[in-house]
């Protein structure tokens, strides 16, 4: 780091440290142009839902409703299932994201084979980087019913199960299968984060008597309570965000009733049914309430657990 010598101009120092940090800021062009034109960009659509979009007569001729579409919206007969759907799946997943990761990732840690260890941080790891469109194809093939699954329940005697068309069944597929194919990423971080433990600490509480469980609760967790902190703050901001290509790929109108999300509807409403403005007016509110949900756990972790990025 630069020394700022006695009487040095300030402007001159900032113009050495602007140009020796200048292939960094070139470095972030990509990223931020692809931001800009696929993020920012599109949010100008959003005037759709305060219009009767027609794709005919554009933004400017469409003829200007006010709130009449959140008041459609609000009046769908199917719209509070909806909500109540995508808060029960996406609230189940964040919890198991972050829960069973971090359980693996503290057992992990307790292995003393290293070859183990790094053989069982691939096997959790390696579905993360699979596809939806790869992972649908293997769940509808063990779930289908003519499935595997079913093929083996009838080889025990068993009635074979509809698990993909059965409201109590499908819900516990799209959140296991979410778990199970990221937990791996929660997991390594989880990992990396164990690893930056002082080991003095567990000595000196082995010393007085504490076994790998005390250790783990009282020095281990609360080390690692700022990484939980992040990952949890970071994850409320998708509650309304249920995982639309993974049961996009799956559901089927048999599942409606449990398993159709904010996501689908924006889907239906607008692509299917051809309803702009209602789908824009739907997709908004989702997305107003995530940004506020961002900001009240971002704020609770800065009072509670003295977490800051900025």
């Amino acid at each position: 780091m630069l020394q700022r010598k006695a009487g040095t101009p300030a402007f001159p120092r900032r113009i050495v440290i602007f140009k020796r940090e200048m292939p960094l800021y070139l470095m972030l062009i990509p990223g931020v142009a692809f931001a800009f034109v696929f993020c920012y960009l599109p949010m100008f659509g959003l005037v759709m839902a305060f219009q009767n979009y027609s794709p005919l007569r554009s933004f400017s001729g469409s003829e200007w409703v006010g709130l009449k579409n959140f008041q459609a919206m609000l009046s769908l007969p199917t719209f509070w299932t909806v909500v109540r759907n995508t808060l029960m799946i996406s609230s189940v997943k964040i919890i198991l994201r972050l829960l069973v990761p971090l359980i693996i990732a503290l057992l992990l840690n307790e292995v003393l084979s290293n070859g183990f260890k790094r053989t069982a941080q691939t096997v959790f790891f390696l579905p993360y980087f699979l596809s939806w469109a790869v992972m649908g194809g293997v769940l509808r093939e063990l779930f289908e019913y003519d499935g595997t699954i079913n093929a083996i329940l009838q080889s025990l005697g068993a009635q074979p199960i509809m698990f993909l068309g059965s409201n109590t069944w499908f819900p516990i597929i799209i959140i296991v299968s979410d778990v199970w194919k990221d937990m791996g990423y929660n997991m390594i971080i989880f990992l990396a984060a164990i690893t930056n433990v002082d080991p003095a600490l567990n000595e000196s509480a082995a010393l007085d008597g504490a076994n790998r469980w005390h250790q783990t609760w009282h020095i281990t967790l609360p080390t690692i309570r700022p990484i939980i902190v992040m990952l949890l703050v970071l994850a409320l901001g998708t509650v309304f965000s249920a995982g639309q290509e993974q049961i996009m790929l799956l559901y089927n109108p048999m599942v409606y009733e449990s398993s159709d999300i904010i996501d689908t509807l924006v889907y239906r409403t607008g692509l299917v049914n051809h309803q702009w403005s209602l789908s824009a007016a739907v997709g908004m509110m989702k997305s107003v309430i995530s940004f506020l949900l961002v900001a009240f756990s971002y704020r609770l972790a800065t009072k509670h657990f003295d977490y800051q990025v900025f």
